[in-house]
């Protein structure tokens, strides 16, 4: 499965419509799905540096966009960190 459908599949999980694309909770789910994917990546390619802080990169973004969907509204906060399996 390519990366398109992958969102699109998310879109439709997580999104009001099938084109809401900038909703806080599609941009983590989006980015938890390209952490997850880079992840097993640098899990091989061990000296791939580059790969390595563009995966920081992304987990400080989706920590800050849990942090603003938090403070705005904690219960869906709680509901997607449950969807997404988030902090067990």
């Amino acid at each position: 499965v390519d990366r398109r459908q992958r969102q699109m599949c998310i879109r439709d999980r997580f999104g009001k419509d099938s084109k809401d694309t900038g909703s806080t909770a599609v941009q983590i789910s989006i980015l938890s799905k390209r952490i997850e994917v880079l992840t097993k990546h640098i899990q091989v390619m061990k000296k791939d540096v580059s790969s390595r802080r563009g995966l920081l990169l992304l987990i400080d973004k989706r920590r800050k966009l849990l942090k603003y969907i938090k403070n705005k509204n904690n219960n869906q906060y709680l509901d997607i960190l449950n969807k997404l399996g988030l902090r067990k």
